[in-house]
Order: structure tokens, then C-alpha cells, then sequence
């Protein structure tokens, strides 16, 4: 029997997002454009679920674009930002250990002559308020910080960051890619005190596929995709019904259950860290594990890669880090200065409300038999 636990690479959709979707690909099948009543019985299904996307965000409606998923959002917000916004400077702050999807856009700015200030972490993975004002300056045009990091579960200060972009009278933008946070830890756009907020739907037990991004009203960005009318003229593109369908109702449950799903991750988290602190005692928590959902731990002495193939040998899946990554070291450990063993030997644990307590022990189990029965690397 599978026990899943790499729940921050994807997530099992939830049975009410399928049905959702199934019920807009058989019944509601008509373009949202379209003028007809087929058309306009597609365009208030839109409509609808852009409120229940919008009520999950703690946004209005018309703040939310849909798009093909978080790296889609993440690319646009800076391309946007960028083309719109360049005549006030050419500088962006963002950190070291930002997703791909966002630290590759940038770097292409950097690439075209902007100049960026990346931000290193402490040593817990966090971007520390005080690292991030040293950073701003007057010609800064828009800063860009994770609220989740999704290797470590380290949770960064994002209303801090607003409130000194305030505090100084700055022009900046503040973006921050929220896909390990949303659904997961209380927090709405207004709260955070973001100008813009990526998310996405298969984080949260929705389809792969479709994402959103928050872009607060007011701000004007350039459109990434272009060819239509669709998303008020922001991104061109028959909108996905069925996937913005089954996206909107896993968030509108998600935010209401989402309470009660933190505690029983954070239990988990909690047992699974006791007991391998009893089963595995030279195990090493990453980070301070600000997110429930996330736990970063090392078995120093080991390749994570062959642990968590022996893991996967006895059906139980973990990570090494960010999926996308595909094995490569992690750039999130190495900018945390963690010691050469500690990030050889670094797995990902990633918890969902559908993980139980057993399959914790399970995993205890498994990864005390593979320190025991692999030899470590000379």
C-alpha cells in the first residue's frame, strides 16, 4: 500500500473538485465568450468561480486571473511588472531561495541589464525583515519573497515586508508566490499586505493545470499572453472551465476546512518528528518548520537519493527537495549554509489531511531500516 507523503510536489484531488469538473465538462460545455444561452451559462459558471476563488484569496473577483498554473502566474507577475513599471528604476530584490518559476524570470531581467539583490536566508530559512529593508531601495520597482519556501516550510514575514515599503514611502510592488501557503495558513490578500499573489490549484487537492494570480486593483501590469479579450484583456486564452471549476471549489472547501486541516498536520508533524528523534536519533530537522505541512529532515552520512529510493522500494514517497529540481542539490540548503553532510542527506516530507498517523510510523520505520541496512558513502 502507497503511503504519499510528498504532498508540497502534488496533491490528490479531492472528490468534490472532480465532480465539480465533471459536471462543467458534460453539462456547462459552451465557451464563456460566447454570446448564445450555452455561452452565457458558461460565463456565470466563470463567473461563480472566480467569487468562491476570489472569497478563498480574501479578494474581489475582479482581482483574480486565472492561468495555467503558479510558474504561469510567477512569469507573468514579473514580466508584467517589469514592462509596465520599468520608467521607475530597474532594480528588483527578491531572495536566493526563491521557486524556479520566479528566480528564472528574474534572472532574465538581470540578463537584459536590471539589477537584482537577492536575499540570503538565516539559518532557518527565513528572509528576516531586516534583510529585506537593507535591500529596497528608492529605484527598486518591484520585490518579490515566497511566503512559503516549499523545501522547508520556513514561513516569511510578508506583512512585515509591505509595512517597510510603507513605512519609507516606496513605489515598490511587493509580489509573493503563495502556492505552499494558500489553503494551508490562515491569511488573506488584504492580511499579507501583497500587491500581487500567485497560487495554484493542484496544491491543494484541485486539478494540475490552472493557477491564479491576485493582482490588486489599481495596478495595471502588462499581459503576458497575448490574442483575446479573455481575463478583462489580461491573458489571452479560452478560459479552462472545467479546471477553473474543480480549482475554485477544492480552495472554497479548502478555506473553510482549513482550521481544522492545520491542526491534524501539525499533529502528524509533531509525532513524526518524536518518533524519529526515539527510532533514528541521528536524524536533523531542517529549519524552524514554521508550516505544518512541511518538514525538511537530513540523515547525515547518507545520500538523500538513495534513501529515498529505498523508501520508495517499500511504497512510500518523499522527496529530496523540489520536484521540479529532479535530484539536483539543493540551491535552498546550500544558501542556508548547512554543513556538505547535512544537504546530501536531506528529505522532504510533505504532509495533506489525507496522511494518517500510522503511515507516519511507517515512515519511521522505513527510514530507520535503510540507516541500518545501507552502507554509508566512504
Amino acid at each position: 500500500m502507497t503511503v504519499y507523503f510528498d504532498n508540497a510536489a502534488s496533491t490528490k484531488m479531492r472528490g468534490e473538485a472532480v465532480d465539480a469538473m465533471v459536471r462543467v465538462m458534460h453539462d456547462n460545455y459552451g465557451n464563456p465568450s460566447s454570446m448564445h444561452h450555452m455561452g452565457r451559462q458558461a460565463a456565470e459558471q466563470l463567473a461563480q468561480s472566480r467569487k468562491d476563488l476570489a472569497g478563498a484569496i480574501g479578494a474581489r473577483p475582479e482581482e483574480v486571473y486565472f492561468t495555467s498554473g503558479g510558474t504561469e502566474s510567477a512569469n507573468w507577475a514579473v514580466s508584467g511588472l517589469a514592462q509596465a513599471f520599468s520608467r521607475r528604476g530597474r532594480h528588483v530584490v527578491t531572495s536566493a531561495v526563491e521557486h524556479d518559476a520566479l528566480l528564472m524570470p528574474v534572472k532574465k531581467l538581470e540578463g537584459m541589464g536590471w539589477d537584482l539583490t537577492y536575499i540570503m536566508p538565516d539559518s532557518t530559512g527565513r528572509v528576516t525583515p531586516e534583510s529585506f529593508a537593507s535591500a529596497l531601495r528608492e529605484d527598486t520597482v518591484f520585490a518579490s519573497i515566497m511566503h512559503v519556501n516549499n523545501e522547508t516550510g520556513a514561513v516569511n514575514p510578508i506583512c512585515e515586508y509591505s509595512k517597510e515599503i510603507q513605512r519609507r514611502r516606496l513605489k515598490t510592488i511587493l509580489h509573493t508566490d503563495a502556492v505552499q501557503s494558500f489553503c494551508k495558513i490562515p491569511f488573506t490578500a488584504k492580511s499579507l499586505g501583497a500587491d500581487l499573489l500567485t497560487v495554484s490549484a493542484h496544491k491543494i487537492h484541485g486539478p494540475k493545470g490552472i493557477g491564479a494570480l491576485f493582482i490588486k486593483s489599481g495596478i495595471n501590469i502588462a499581459p503576458l499572453i497575448l490574442g483575446g479579450g479573455h481575463e478583462s484583456g489580461n491573458r489571452a486564452g479560452t478560459e479552462a472551465l472545467p479546471l477553473i471549476a474543480g480549482f475554485a471549489e477544492a480552495a472554497r472547501l479548502g478555506r473553510l476546512e482549513l482550521d481544522e486541516t492545520a491542526a491534524l498536520v501539525s499533529d502528524l508533524k509533531e509525532y513524526m518528528i518524536m518518533r524519529l528523534s526515539e527510532e533514528v536519533p541521528e536524524t536533523i530537522i531542517i529549519g524552524d518548520g514554521g508550516s505544518p505541512f512541511l518538514l525538511s529532515l537530513s540523515v547525515p552520512g547518507y545520500k538523500s537519493e538513495v534513501m529515498m529510493s529505498f523508501l520508495d522500494g517499500e511504497g512510500i514517497c518523499v522527496s529530496t527537495g523540489a520536484a521540479c529540481k529532479k535530484g539536483s542539490r539543493s540551491r535552498v540548503l546550500e544558501a542556508m549554509r548547512l554543513r556538505n553532510d547535512v544537504i546530501d542527506g536531506a528529505l522532504r516530507v510533505s504532509f495533506s489531511r489525507d496522511n494518517t498517523q500510522d503511515e507516519a510510523e511507517r515512515f519511521v520505520q522505513s527510514l530507520k531500516r535503510a540507516a541500518a541496512s545501507i552502507l554509508k558513502p566512504l
